[in-house]
């Protein structure tokens, strides 16, 4: 299991790949501009509690899966 410090841009990363997803449809999907998603993935940012949300909704995934608090999603 990934420790609590888990590292978002790898987490999310993964997520990406895993569903075949462009950043671009990620951000699309949940409402965001491509160039925060690129932001995200490059660790220079952190998506807050609303972009959390609109993730977990969009893609129904636990919040706890891109926080790193469980592996699965």
């Amino acid at each position: 299991m990934w420790s609590v410090e888990a590292d978002f841009k790898k987490i999310l990363r993964e997520f990406l790949s895993e569903n075949n997803l462009t950043q671009t449809a990620f951000a699309k999907e949940i409402g965001a501009k491509p160039g925060q998603v690129s932001e995200w993935l490059k660790g220079k940012a952190k998506p807050g509690y609303d972009y959390l949300k609109r993730m977990s909704e969009a893609f129904n995934v636990s919040a706890d899966y891109f926080l790193g608090l469980k592996e699965d999603y």
